[in-house]
């Protein structure tokens, strides 16, 4: 049996169909979609991104508890509903992919936060999620306006919220630690709610956390977040 291609000292037990070469499985587990590009048909890939969003899922559960607490704390059930969307619309977009990555979810947080900021600053081109969340939100502001931050208090919730996915994320480039501890999150402790989402979001309809095609929240303890 040849070595791994990739880090030269353990057995290649995997062909890898992105490198042509036998991989071991903890290089495959540890480079997959961020330094290899593997293509959808791997078979290696869905299996190893429930895992890994399994294990992240355990160590988002009591980060993501304390963080709704402070944003209770900062601005009410206002705060957390401006999360919770944000946690909903990521959810809806990125279930079912492969290539997301933390980076994108921070730029969106960010873009939006630019909108709702009394001072104008000019941006580069909106990313395609930037311009989904930023859809996701005016919608949801516009039949919701008393549940959700809006101008006045907003920016600093969007602030916070930069600061947690990227803290979680980590200080790699191409993380997707947040994303997949969020993914994993859900998929594990409200399974019905991550269908219903997804259902929605293969149908086209817009994801608003609290409308009536909602289906209700699984009883948590330990979590300050009303949807999710």
């Amino acid at each position: 049996m040849s070595l791994c291609v990739y880090c030269k000292q353990r057995k290649g037990k995997r062909l890898c169909p992105a490198l042509s070469r036998s991989i071991c499985s903890a290089c495959c587990g540890e480079h997959r979609l961020t330094r290899i590009t593997c293509p959808d048909s791997c078979v290696y890939l869905d299996s190893g991104s429930d895992y890994q969003q399994r294990r992240l899922a355990e160590q988002f559960m009591p980060t993501r508890q304390n963080f709704y607490r402070d944003l209770a704390e900062l601005g009410g059930d206002k705060a957390v509903a401006l999360f919770n969307l944000i946690e909903v619309v990521t959810f809806s977009y990125f279930a079912g992919r492969h290539d997301g990555q933390d980076a994108e979810i921070v730029a969106a947080i960010q873009a939006l936060r630019r909108t709702l900021s009394p001072l104008h600053v000019p941006s580069a081109p909106t990313p395609v999620f930037a311009g989904h969340l930023k859809k996701e939100y005016e919608v949801f502001r516009k039949e919701n306006p008393q549940q959700i931050a809006d101008l006045s208090d907003a920016p600093e919730v969007l602030d916070r919220v930069v600061t947690f996915v990227s803290d979680f994320s980590g200080k790699d480039f191409q993380s997707q630690r947040f994303l997949s501890g969020l993914l994993g999150y859900v998929k594990t402790y409200h399974p019905q709610l991550a269908d219903h989402l997804r259902k929605k979001r293969e149908s086209g309809h817009i994801i608003l956390p609290g409308q009536s095609f909602m289906p209700p929240p699984v009883p948590e303890t330990y979590a300050h977040g009303p949807r999710l």
